[in-house]
């Protein structure tokens, strides 16, 4: 049985990412990623597993896998989440999912690019959107929150040392 069974109510949308230090611009991605799918959408969202950030990113997240799925399950907009695979194969998570779309952040561009290609040649009727960036307002990023975190903790670090 695949998650696409339930009486062709409405649209199934894939959403992934990390989602370390969960903040609003991922509460904003995923909110319209959902809305992309018209009523009644279903929301699914692809978790990246410990072994893919740190293959991708260079280091390990810093909440657990299985933590970070949890958390992003909780969200009321999300209907599901579900760990993705280890060897990062999207094929295996469309054929698994079986989306009506797939919602990419605003700076995945290279993998839009790659299931655009993939979608087109396979003649899947799947459409690849790119949900655009919420603000400029800081911190917009998990990346932008690690930096704030240690400029802050590097400041009163510093205060303390000359009092």
């Amino acid at each position: 049985m695949s998650l696409k069974d339930g009486g062709g109510k409405g649209k199934i949308v894939l959403a992934e990412g990390t989602f370390d230090l969960l903040h609003y611009g991922h509460i904003y991605y995923l909110t319209n990623a959902k809305k992309a799918g018209g009523e009644n959408s279903k929301l699914i969202v692809i978790v990246a597993r410990d072994k893919t950030v740190e293959k991708l990113k260079g280091r390990k997240p810093i909440i657990p896998e299985d933590q970070r799925r949890a958390i992003v399950e909780s969200l009321k907009v999300v209907d599901e989440a579900i760990l993705g695979y280890e060897d990062m194969d999207m094929g295996k998570v469309i054929e698994k999912i079986r989306p009506d779309i797939i919602a990419l952040g605003y700076d995945k561009r290279e993998i839009e690019e790659y299931l655009k290609k993939y979608v087109r040649e396979r003649n899947l009727n799947i459409e690849v959107i790119r949900i655009g960036k919420f603000g400029d307002k800081e911190p917009s990023s998990s990346s932008s929150i690690r930096k704030k975190i240690i400029e802050e903790y590097q400041s009163q670090s510093n205060l303390n040392r000359n009092e």
